[in-house]
Order: structure tokens, then sequence, then C-alpha cells
């Protein structure tokens, strides 16, 4: 989630709010409770990646359990689906739940100036008014989300996190919400844990602003999300440390490879111990709590998807590149032709020195693809093939046959995700699905059938959602994946700003 260049992927609330008590303060930490989001039946995406984010995604140490310097916010979680804890703007503090996010930079609240957004009227509004510590700033801005924006101006006040006090923070005072989204989610606002290189207006975040003021003595934050729903508290994020009653073992961390997002260098992706050859050589990745899912290229995400039995929606111009170029295609590549030259010469795109582009052939699709790759035209028929080129490579370092590929991909291609990028999964048939793991550092994190599928209801009203969702991000800056809250659920996630790095280890 973010703002320019954020990834929000937000599963839309139902109208009812679980609030989970605060627990009780560890010594030395101050701890803010995180609210779990429930997943919406009718509505399961409320929200995703725009065009314009898809295209832009650019993006310390090991600490004890903390300490003196250590603040610690409880997050609440509201049906592993949204978490989020409460801070305070102004003084006296003024009391909002926000998310924190990762994927972006910028803090922002609903202010009461907003009269003409609907979602206003459903949270919390800032009233500068009755704040002894505003400042006017009164500069615009404007944030766009995949189903949504927020449009304001800043203001600079006191922000309490816990029992810290971060002084002068500039944020935005939100006088437009338009759209469902902020609606019905649970949540007020927004505060953003980025790199200042994505902050809308250049604002200093609250987190360096919380390092300059010298609140915290150790510059990193950590997060541990509770998977289970019904179980106390929902998750913590901890300011200035890391509380080791969270995790097991070593963290193992990967460096800062871009600043902005959170953004590292992933390797291979395995399926029930078998490689998918689609980040053998590598792959970008941002670790991202303010996603819900867990997000990655479209081939990769269906293959995945094929293997665990999630039903998305027909792609006429897969099944179509597969039944008049395919075999063509497989010849190619039997041939040994350069796999990024291959959907060239089948005249499906154009090489442009690296990897295929679009050869112009156009389709009633082709605008819609256009937008959602921030304005660079991606031909659909152009698109199929360059996946079926990573599936049939796949399937050749296997040695299937012909037929049993062409068959293979095929079905694939009835795998494909619908458009609003969830797919849905049969509940009874978890014990069957195999575990997906992720190479971080030379180590693969494993994640298994239950810790990645999204359940909704119990007995025979039981809904279960895949925890992939696709998102494609053109060379050079792709692929790219987002590692959201089903990732981070199962991995406790530090955030090593000294050092620009970060860690993942089993959570406890």
């Amino acid at each position: 989630m973010g703002t320019r260049g954020v990834a929000l992927v937000l599963l839309a609330a139902v109208l009812l709010q679980a609030l989970l008590p605060a627990p009780a303060a560890a010594e030395g930490l101050v701890r803010v409770t995180l609210k779990k989001q429930p997943v919406d039946q009718n509505n399961r995406v409320a929200a995703r990646l725009s065009a314009e984010e898809r295209h832009r995604l650019l993006l310390r140490h090991a600490l004890g359990s903390g300490g003196d310097d250590s603040d610690v916010i409880a997050l609440k979680n509201y049906m592993n689906a949204q978490y989020f804890g409460e801070i305070g703007v102004g003084t006296p503090a003024q009391k909002f739940t926000v998310i924190f996010d990762t994927g972006s930079s910028n803090l922002w609240v609903p202010s009461s100036k907003c009269y003409l957004s609907i979602a206003c009227y459903f949270h919390s509004r800032y009233k500068s008014g009755q704040s002894s510590t505003y400042k006017k700033n009164g500069k615009p801005a404007a944030i766009q989300y995949g189903t949504g924006s927020i449009a304001g101006f800043f203001s600079e006040d006191s922000v309490t996190l816990g029992d810290l006090v971060v002084k002068d923070q500039e944020f935005i005072e939100a006088t437009k919400e338009p759209g469902l989204t902020f609606m019905v989610a649970k949540f007020d606002g927004i505060l953003g844990l980025g790199f200042q290189e994505i902050s809308v207006g250049n604002a200093t975040p609250v987190w360096y602003n919380m390092v300059k003021q010298g609140l915290i003595s150790d510059p990193v934050f950590s997060f541990w999300f509770n998977r289970h729903a019904d179980d106390g508290e929902g998750g913590e994020i901890v300011f200035g440390g890391m509380d080791s009653s969270h995790y097991k073992g070593d963290h193992t961390y990967v460096p800062v490879t871009q600043k902005g997002y959170w953004q590292f260098n992933m390797g291979d992706v395995l399926v029930d111990g078998k490689s998918t050859g689609f980040c053998a050589g590598g792959c970008a990745a941002i670790a991202d709590s303010g996603t819900s899912l867990l997000a990655g290229p479209t081939a990769i995400i269906t293959e995945i998807n094929e293997k665990i039995g999630a039903a998305g929606v027909v792609s006429q111009e897969c099944k179509t590149v597969v039944s008049q170029y395919g075999q063509q295609i497989l010849d190619l590549l039997l041939e040994e032709t350069q796999p990024a030259k291959v959907c060239s010469q089948v005249g499906l795109c154009t090489f442009d020195g690296s990897h295929g582009v679009s050869a112009g052939i156009r389709s009633v699709v082709d605008d819609e693809a256009g937008k959602s790759n921030g304005g660079l035209k991606s031909d659909p028929m152009c698109n199929a093939c360059e996946m079926a080129v990573v599936w049939m490579q796949n399937q050749l370092a296997q040695n299937k046959t012909q037929e049993l590929i062409l068959n293979y991909i095929n079905q694939l291609c009835e795998r494909l995700p619908s458009p609003m990028g969830e797919s849905a999964v049969d509940c009874a048939s978890l014990g069957s699905m195999p575990d997906i793991a992720f190479t971080i550092g030379g180590k693969k994190f494993k994640l298994k059938p239950e810790q990645y599928i999204l359940k909704v209801g119990e007995g025979q009203a039981a809904q279960c959602i895949s925890g992939f969702t696709a998102m494609d991000i053109p060379p050079p800056r792709g692929p790219l994946w987002i590692l959201g809250d089903v990732f981070m659920g199962v991995y406790h996630t530090v955030f090593d700003y000294a050092n620009l790095r970060v860690g993942f280890a089993e959570s406890a």
C-alpha cells in the first residue's frame, strides 16, 4: 500500500469490527494494538495496484527484546486482511487507527474539513482548532490508489505513538476520499514507513523524525502479525528493536537494493520443492506491511494456482496462443532459440534487444492493458506468448513430452487469475496442496497451505481464497514480488534503517 508507486492490495472490510484489547506493556516497551480487517465475502478485493503504481514501483543488526528506548505498538487483526493500530495527532492527542505501511511514506488522516466525501463521516476526523501544537502549512497533496484516492493539504502537528511524541510532523489532512474503499475500511488513515524518496510532497516521514528527534536509540523497527484472528492480540510493531518472544532463531538479512520501498533481491520460487525457474536468475521483491496478499508475476502465479487447484478465469488470448502458436514456440525452444526472442520470431512481439514488447497487435482489451502498465501499451497476445515461453521452458527442463507440455500449458490458461486478481480454492483440498517456498538470502522460506490460503467462515459456508495475486512489472524494474501480510504473518520481519537491510525469521 502506499503513495505514488505504492502497492495497495486491501481486502474490503465487512461492516463489523472486532476490537481486541491492548496487551500489557512489556518492560522497556510501549505497545500499540493492531486490528485485523475481515475479508468481505461479496467484495473480497476492494483495491489493488493501479496501472501507474505497477509501472512506477522502484521501491540493523539483531537487537534483543527491546530496551528503554524502544516503543511497541500492539496491532489489531481483522480476519488476517488488515492490521492497524492507534496513534494520536495533536495536543491533546486526537485518536486515529492507522495501517503502518512499509509500502508508502506519508501520514494522512481524515480532516474535519472533509465535507463532500461520505467516507470521512465513517471515520475519526482531525480538528486542527482543538490542538495547541497545530501549525498551518496548506500545501496541497493528493495520493492515487488502485481503486480510490485521497486529496487534501499538508498540516503540521505532534504525533503520538505509544509513549513517544513526534513533534512538528508534516502530515496530510484528507478532505476528499472518493469511492468505496476507504468508506468500508476499518482504519482511519495510513502511516507510511517507506523511504522519503517516495514521499508525496517530499514530506519527512514519521519514522525519520523519530530517529532525528532521538526518540529511539536504534533506527530499526519490526513487525509481528498474528495470523490466528481469534487469538488475543493481533500483532505488534516495535520501534527501536525487536520482541524476541515473537520469533524463533536468527533473522536472515538481505540488503536494500533500491530506496523508496524496502526492496531487495529474491531468488528462486519453488512449488512442492521443485523450481519454477522463473526467478532462478533472481527477482526483485519488497516487504510490504500494507498489502494483504502476496503478489507476483502472472506467469508464476498462474502456475502456483494450477498446483493448488485455484480457479480463476479463462483467458482467450492465452488459449489462442497455445492453439495457434504453441507448437511453433515449442519447436523454437527445442532449437535452443534465445527465449527472449521466441515471441518476436513467431510475430507476436517485437524484440527490443533484451525482451519482447508489443508488436502492435490490438484487441478490445488493449487500451486497458496499456493503462495497467503505467501508460505503456501491453498486447495481451504478446504477454500470453511470453508466459507460454516461461511455462514451456520449465516443462522442458523436466523432460516432459511435447504433447504433455501443450496440454499442460492449455490447462494453465484456465488458471489465470480473475480480473480483480483473486482466485478461489476448495477448502477441503488444503491437505493435498503443495508448500510454496521463496529463496531469500540463500535460505528457503516455506509457506504451507494453511498459511497461504485465506479462509472465511466455517463449515459448509466456508470460502477459501488463494493468497497469491497476479501483478506484472515489466523490465528493467520487474519482475517484482510484493511480500505482503500472507508472508509477513509467517515470518517476523525487521526493517533495519541504519544498515539498509531487511531481515526475516520464523514467527513464534
